[in-house]
């Protein structure tokens, strides 16, 4: 086996420019150590130029990695290395999810409670910041950019040839109360203390598949749901949605003018969460202010009233329903306490008008990882995104992934779900 060898790239910067785009301070959370970010972790609405949002200095960092080649170095460094396990500083890893699932099989790698099963789980190898352009951008519609579309197009392809298969236990989010006695995984003090939970939902929402249906009748049926289960809460905004359906047979296409999401065919399949310290702030203040791609309740907040708003505890919950009992591509959540006190690896989404930050992670074999076995259309499944509550007392976020349930017969259906993202206030 080869020793897999990845450098860690951290640029750091410093802007004296005064600008009046909101521009939140990078808040860790006590005791974590610096995220691997641009500018020192800097949020690009710092670079903002005439409202751009620090679009054109994000494109213009994107094309400089590009340039300098770590990326590919890392991908050359796994070309390189024998057939079979690599050994990296992470752990045992493979390229391929059938070459980790046949070292657990062969192996007996990994022990399983009951409700559990080992998997591989596709973490990133490379320890630099990535960048990604969202398919909206203008570059992409853009002739005297082709250039620069043929370079983005091919780094954000090579993204997945930086990741790696590690084999990993998934225990039943159900039995949460086996692992930490005392503790529901129905309850609020679950998601404070590991970022995850499972709630109950009877939704009168008949079709999933229409957008308007979904924002009329199911997102005030989460913001119900949100307010019942968070002791203290004083509101909850539901603003956005997705639907999954790899089979699905009719119009997938987007329409953001019309809060029409599509239908999506492809599962996250990288370990990974949607907000970061920056971007929890960010987002919030662009729907509070600005309706900012909001789908759900308009909201006309001045700067003040946004500012006393979130001077208060406000946190991100993802909840996820199924539309049919899940037989394959369950979503799995890692618990925040097994990897409090490590960084993370900043993703920047670069749109026309602002620049989203998520957040990916290298492997560890005590990452604590569960999984709802057969989750049924009444159970949603909660994990945080974000916490503004930075002193440890609670957790900050979960990250989380789809992944290949082997137990699985082989005519399983993929799932389908929909998948709605909120904020809850306090």
């Amino acid at each position: 086996m080869s020793q897999l060898e990845v450098t860690s790239h951290n640029v750091a910067a410093e802007t004296e420019r005064t600008t009046p785009a909101y521009v939140p301070s990078l808040q860790r959370t006590e005791g974590q150590p610096p995220p691997i970010a641009a500018h020192g972790g800097l949020s690009y609405m710092s670079f903002d130029r005439a409202g751009d949002a620090g679009t054109a200095t994000a494109m213009a960092d994107a094309l400089t990695q590009i340039a300098e080649g770590e990326g590919q170095r890392v991908i050359d460094m796994i070309n390189a290395a024998p057939p079979g396990a690599i050994q990296t500083k992470w752990g045992i890893a493979f390229r391929t999810y059938d070459e980790c699932a046949d070292y657990i099989r062969k192996n007996n790698a990994i022990k399983a409670p009951e409700g559990g099963l080992a998997l591989p789980l596709p973490y990133t190898v490379c320890e630099q910041p990535t960048y990604s352009v969202v398919p909206s951008n203008a570059v992409w519609r853009d002739p005297a950019r082709a250039d620069v579309a043929i370079l983005l197009r091919k780094s954000e392809e090579d993204n997945r040839r930086r990741d790696l298969y590690f084999p990993h236990l998934m225990r039943d989010a159900r039995r949460i109360g086996e692992y930490y006695p005392g503790l529901s995984p129905n309850s609020p003090e679950c998601m404070d203390r590991l970022g995850v939970s499972l709630a109950h939902l009877e939704s009168k929402c008949a079709n999933f598949y229409d957008a308007a249906e979904v924002e009329r009748v199911f997102y005030p049926e989460i913001e119900k749901l949100l307010l019942e289960f968070f002791p203290g809460a004083t509101d909850a905004l539901v603003y956005n949605h997705d639907v999954f359906d790899k089979d699905y047979a009719g119009d997938r296409t987007e329409d953001q003018d019309n809060k029409n999401p599509g239908v999506n065919a492809r599962y996250a399949n990288l370990v990974h969460n949607d907000l970061n310290d920056n971007s929890g702030r960010v987002r919030c203040r662009e729907l509070l202010t600005k309706n900012l791609r909001n789908f759900g309740r308009e909201q006309n907040h001045t700067e003040e009233e946004a500012d006393a708003k979130m001077s208060r505890r406000f946190v991100s919950i993802n909840l996820a329903k199924p539309m049919e009992t899940v037989e394959q591509f369950p979503f799995v959540l890692c618990a925040w306490p097994s990897f409090a006190d490590q960084p993370y690896i900043t993703n920047y989404r670069i749109y026309d008008d602002r620049v989203g930050e998520t957040t990916r992670f290298t492997s560890r074999p005590d990452h604590e990882w569960y999984w709802f076995p057969q989750q049924k259309p009444t159970e949603v499944s909660m994990l945080k995104c974000y916490d503004s509550a930075t002193d440890g007392s609670v957790s900050r976020w979960s990250f989380h992934t789809a992944c290949i349930d082997p137990t699985a017969p082989a005519d399983a259906r993929c799932r389908k779900n929909v998948v709605v993202r909120s904020f809850v206030f306090f």
